[in-house]
């Protein structure tokens, strides 16, 4: 058993997870957790569990909420002692083994020790695979997320951009450009992301976009904080205007790691896993204990790929390394058994898998799912490859061929392909008969591929409503899906029964545990699909990965569909300017479903999209659109 911090806290077990529910229980294991090793005192255990309105027999309270937690603990064979009583509170000691956080920081630190540039960035990357998502997403602690979070979430930026240094010193700039791109784009008050960016686009010749993206920063900047970039980037800015070489990288890069280095909290000794900054009133002495030797590091890239939620997430550019399961992965369990037989079938004449359907379908989980399902066949590992850049542009196969790390060993190797533009983007990239195969997603049907290549193409459709319904259950709990049913279920058929706007709502849900299923459903519905959306996580939009998958089609595409979803058109029974050729492009690019010789039909929530891009968006009105909750 271990407990995950970095991401929705939750109890793993193996393959499987159990997120736990926001309530006092949970707020008091992320305080615990949050401060491995070391003896939290009560004072601190109470404001994290009630903030500043502690009922008047608050310690009474708390001795009944470490009782419920040995309860939750019991059931999943967790020793009564995990949580040990010390004079003046309690404490947890947790190590790599069993606190993904603990492993977080140990390989953080064992990054310094390496040999060389491409054993750190591997040990990094490892680091960063542990994280899943905004940390305490579903703890209700007020005082965890102003004190903690913040702390927590500085670690792994800095972990970030010490990696994307080292993949700059390396002169990978053509590599590394889709996860800075992407840093830049999530933290956008992080000036060396910016930097990172304009430098990778300056080296690798897209000046003219270098300098956009220094004007857009000088832009937000002024208009924020009436303040000038800082001195590095006006440097830069002044470079790539003259046309000037930047000089190596190595010397710009390695300058930055070294202060970044330089500027990371150290460890109590004998504390790998303790606090980097604590009140002194807040923990009490605790005797020091051996410090844990850093785990040395893998000889192949060991990072895992990162299970998005949804196909516009990026993953990392490659990496061979156990594939892990989805989380909350629900449903599709005949196209799972398929993709099993196909992917583990005998005989070197296997063809690519290709599964195909609508932006937000749910493609990518269920590949990595199956990946992880079938990898115990595949002695030669797993790789991932991004098939599109974070800005949607398409990889070149050549590009994608040299971010193919070695085999891991003899034997077979499972290749993800994710998001696939066409088929001659992925012919290349195809495993050689008997070496291996490959698994790739698209919005494309890619049927020339299949009629060259052979293989399988699996169609995704929407989730059933029951399959809706128990997504919702894994992901809020059966207690909370239990007080409102009916709204449940009319959540689910607001969003389409899309994978990707069901873990939106049930991460709004899950955020604000006070919230109402039926008063959430309200919400979204007065504003659907704009409002299915996530602040803090631009990638988890509805609206975006519909506009970016829109934006790939040609004028004459984009116009049909509009055509066909609002009220001037019907798929079922096509205007006459709408051809059949056309029609068969859409369906291709996953706009419509099915086709000759049934009817055409869109998704309902595509239909609604599509509508508001031929209404003009109200003006905004300040105090009318606040989120229930």
């Amino acid at each position: 058993m271990r407990f995950q911090l970095l991401g929705l806290l939750s109890i793993a077990d193996g393959e499987h997870a159990a997120v736990l529910q926001p309530s006092k229980p949970t707020s008091l294991l992320a305080a615990l957790l949050i401060h491995s090793g070391a003896a939290v005192s009560t004072e601190y255990l109470v404001r994290a569990v009630w903030d500043t309105e502690p009922p008047a027999t608050a310690r009474a309270a708390l001795q009944s909420c470490v009782l419920r937690l040995r309860r939750i603990f019991a059931k999943y064979g967790i020793a009564n002692d995990a949580i040990e009583a010390v004079p003046g509170g309690y404490r947890m000691r947790m190590d790599r083994e069993t606190l993904d956080l603990v492993r977080f920081r140990e390989l953080v630190r064992s990054a310094d020790l390496a040999g060389d540039a491409e054993t750190e960035s591997h040990v990094l990357r490892e680091a960063l695979a542990l994280w899943h998502g905004p940390v305490l997403a579903n703890v209700a602690s007020h005082m965890l997320h102003r004190d903690e979070a913040p702390r927590l979430t500085e670690e792994r930026l800095r972990a970030l951009e010490r990696l994307c240094d080292i993949e700059l010193a390396r002169g990978r700039c053509r590599e590394v450009l889709s996860e800075v791109w992407d840093a830049a784009r999530r933290h956008p008050e992080r000036e060396r992301f910016s930097e990172q960016l304009i430098e990778a686009l300056y080296r690798t010749g897209r000046q003219t976009e270098a300098l956009a993206e220094i004007r857009a920063v000088k832009e937000r900047l002024k208009e924020e904080f009436g303040i000038d970039p800082g001195a590095p980037l006006q440097r830069l800015e002044l470079t790539i205007l003259r046309g000037e070489d930047l000089g190596a990288p190595q010397a710009r890069a390695i300058a930055a790691i070294e202060a970044a280095t330089a500027s990371l909290p150290a460890l109590p000794s004998g504390e790998a896993g303790a606090p980097h900054s604590t009140s002194p009133d807040d923990l009490l002495p605790v005797p020091a204990v051996a410090p844990v030797p850093p785990s040395p590091p893998p000889a192949q890239a060991p990072a895992a790929p990162t299970v998005p939620a949804v196909p516009a997430v990026p993953a990392a550019p490659s990496a061979i390394a156990p594939v892990a399961p989805v989380p909350c992965f629900t449903g599709r369990s005949t196209q799972l058994a398929a993709l099993q037989s196909a992917l583990t079938a005998d005989g070197p004449a296997a063809g690519p898998v290709v599964i195909s359907g609508a932006p937000g379908i749910g493609k990518t989980a269920l590949a990595l799912q199956a990946a992880h399902l079938a990898q115990e066949a595949f002695p030669g590992g797993c790789c991932t490859l991004r098939m599109t850049r974070a800005d949607g542009s398409p990889v070149d196969a050549s590009e994608a061929r040299a971010q193919l790390p070695p085999l891991n060993g003899p034997g077979r190797r499972l290749l993800v392909l994710d998001d696939a533009v066409s088929a001659e983007q992925i012919r290349p990239l195809l495993p050689a008969p008997g070496e291996g195969v490959a698994v790739v997603t698209s919005r494309r049907g890619l049927a020339g591929l299949i009629a060259t290549h052979g293989g399988v193409v699996h169609r995704l459709d929407t989730l059933d409503p029951e399959e809706s319904h128990h997504l919702l259950i894994s992901t809020l709990g059966a207690e909370r899906v239990a007080a409102e049913p009916q709204a449940a279920r009319e959540l689910a058929r607001m969003c389409g029964h899309f994978p990707l706007s069901l873990r939106i709502a049930a991460a709004r849900l899950l955020t604000r545990p006070g919230l109402g299923i039926g008063d959430c459903a309200g919400w979204l519905a007065a504003d659907l699909p704009a409002r299915l959306s996530l602040a803090d996580e631009p990638l988890m939009s509805v609206p975006g990965v519909f506009g970016a998958a829109l934006r790939r089609l040609s004028p004459e595409l984009r116009e049909a569909f509009v055509l066909l979803a609002t009220e001037r058109g019907n798929a079922r029974a096509a205007p006459p300017d709408v051809s059949d050729e056309v029609l068969e492009r859409l369906a291709d690019a996953g706009f419509v479903e099915e086709g000759p010789p049934r009817p055409y039909r869109i998704h309902e929530l595509l239909k609604i999209y599509a509508r508001q891009l031929e209404t003009p968006p109200p003006r905004l009105r300040i105090g009318t659109t606040a989120a229930p909750g």
